[in-house]
């Protein structure tokens, strides 16, 4: 069994712990997954919703999905990184409550850049992942 990923956030920067991520990862070789970056789009075509939470929680439920079909679980997930149009303080606000409830508790690093545009004009938010896989 592959020892547990190691979550650390020294003193000597912000208790990032407390908003729900760690500034620091460390794992064990092994074999790793890099899931590309999932955004509200649905097997079954359906549009895309035009509210960022909505997105967000396709978002979430597509990479759900992807660490399921590798074996993975949120515990797994080394890095979150997240991309977010209009990237904005208020907006950040509202999309971190269903971010962070994608992990279950939890804490992987998170990198959060905001973008002009992604692949599409009705995408808000898109979200990578780097996961160390079980053994």
């Amino acid at each position: 069994m592959s020892k547990p990923i190691i979550r650390i956030n020294p003193n000597t920067l912000p208790n990032s712990s407390e908003m729900g991520y760690s500034q620091i990862s460390i794992v064990e070789p092994g074999r790793m997954a890099y899931i590309s970056g999932q955004v509200a789009w649905q097997p079954n075509n359906e549009s895309v919703p035009g509210d960022l939470i909505e997105q967000m929680k396709l978002v979430s439920k597509n990479a759900l999905s992807a660490l399921e079909a590798i074996g993975a679980s949120t515990e797994d997930v080394v890095l979150a990184r997240i991309y977010m149009v209009d990237l904005t303080p208020e907006r950040l606000e509202q999309l971190m409550p269903p971010f962070l409830a994608t992990f279950k508790g939890a804490q992987p690093c998170v990198t959060g850049v905001g973008v002009t545009a992604l692949a599409a004009p009705d995408l808000q938010v898109e979200m990578e992942l780097v996961v160390r896989l079980p053994d």
